[in-house]
């Protein structure tokens, strides 16, 4: 048995002579427990955030795309797609071209992007799922071009999703000289009208900027016959994201990257660790303040007991073990704060997560009736060791403490 800490049990739970003691603890245990809570359900929110995002992304953002490792563009004839086509896990494949383009519609104007996709872009990118309105997806037929806005690019034109009149596309011609004196002459038009649906991702990125037009149009606007800005795929579901971006990369090559939706979206999914990581680092510093409350109770506990060190050291006690128990008391303390606070906190949080019992609000405009919230066991374990990590700093001065405190 381990004498130091069978005693500094004793301690805890014994009644002290001065209740101020009892106190003291309490609130140590109670600050750390507070800050332990916090921290788990701070960075489960973030979580659910990110999970969120994720999910709002998916169906506009294909599973993997493939992009040129240098510049935006890349020959179509120098990426493997039919070997990559062959491979067992890929479903479907499409094209894409995009480039910045002005879009006009009566006396209104706006700069969009154009992305020119084909025709299997529709079951890729599982797009189905995100349009608005009576129509269907249409690309192109025999008699004119279509092309499918977002749902805050018709918003800002004032069209509606079935506009009276077609949209007119403006893109630069590349490499010619600029027309002074006729400035239609710069650019590549064409009209592209309205299937009668328009899409909805509920992202300003694309619903505000995004017409999406087929990719003959697209490379005939912007002159880029042979070439792409991406590959697009749908994978089967037998098979992990992670391994089928493994396999690919190494068929393409280094002149090429395969980037999976967390990647895509790069930037937005920084912002989100960004803002966990300085939550955490708050947190961290508020329980650090909690536990050196640890301290003053510490001390206190060594003035009451001292008549007992010195009995323990007339009994052949060394320093060393009567320093020992008041650090086990400290880490008994911060431990029954840490573990009550984290339970409590796992304990909430996946209430949160399955029943939703705190709201976003009332008023329904939120994509999410309540806080999207995701336990993670590798945030229960950095809790855990955090608190470990941050009593031991507040505790290791304790036995400096103690030989001025009991005389040792």
């Amino acid at each position: 048995m381990n004498f130091p800490f069978y005693i500094a049990k004793r301690y805890l739970f014994a009644k002290k002579s001065h209740n101020v003691i009892n106190v003291i603890s309490g609130i140590s245990v109670a600050g750390i427990a507070l800050a332990s809570f916090a921290l788990v359900c701070t960075l489960s929110v973030f979580n659910g955030f990110n999970d969120l995002v994720a999910t709002l992304f998916t169906k506009f953002d294909p599973e993997l795309k493939i992009v040129a490792a240098q510049g935006e563009l890349f020959d179509i004839d120098n990426c493997a797609v039919e070997e990559i086509s062959q491979l067992p896990f890929v479903e479907d494949y499409s094209y894409s071209l995009e480039e910045q383009a002005l879009v006009q519609y009566r006396n209104t104007q706006q700069i969009v992007v154009i992305k020119g996709v084909e025709e299997s872009f529709y079951s890729t990118s599982g797009i189905e799922d995100i349009l608005r309105g009576n129509g269907i997806f249409m690309l192109t037929d025999a008699v004119c071009e279509y092309g499918i806005p977002g749902m805050g690019v018709i918003s800002n034109l004032g069209s509606g999703i079935q506009p009276a009149e077609p949209f007119k596309l403006y893109v630069p011609k590349q490499g010619e000289r600029v027309n002074m004196i006729n400035a239609a002459a710069n650019f590549q038009s064409s009209n592209v009208f309205s299937p009668g649906v328009a899409f909805q991702v509920n992202q300003a990125k694309y619903d505000e900027n995004y017409i999406i037009v087929s990719l003959d149009l697209a490379r005939k606007l912007t002159g880029y016959q042979n070439k792409a800005s991406a590959i697009e795929l749908k994978l089967t579901d037998d098979i992990s994201v992670k391994r089928a971006k493994k396999k690919i990369a190494a068929i393409v090559g280094t002149d090429f990257k395969v980037l999976d939706r967390y990647e895509q979206q790069e930037d937005i999914f920084k912002v989100v660790k960004r803002e966990k990581f300085i939550s955490y680092l708050f947190l961290t510093f508020i329980l650090l303040i909690a536990c050196f409350n640890i301290i003053s109770s510490l001390i206190m506990l060594m003035i009451e007991k001292q008549a007992d060190t010195e009995i323990l050291r007339s009994l052949g006690a060394d320093k060393a073990t009567t320093t020992s128990i008041f650090i086990y008391d400290g880490i008994l303390i911060s431990m029954l704060g840490a573990v009550s606070g984290v339970v409590l906190g796992t304990i909430a949080a996946l209430l949160q997560q399955y029943f939703g019992f705190i709201p976003l609000g009332t008023n329904g405009g939120f994509i999410v009736d309540a806080y999207p919230v995701s336990v993670h066991l590798q945030d229960i374990i950095l809790v855990l060791s955090t608190v470990l990590a941050v009593s031991y700093i507040s505790i290791k001065p304790i036995g400096k403490l103690a030989k001025r405190v009991i005389g040792q």
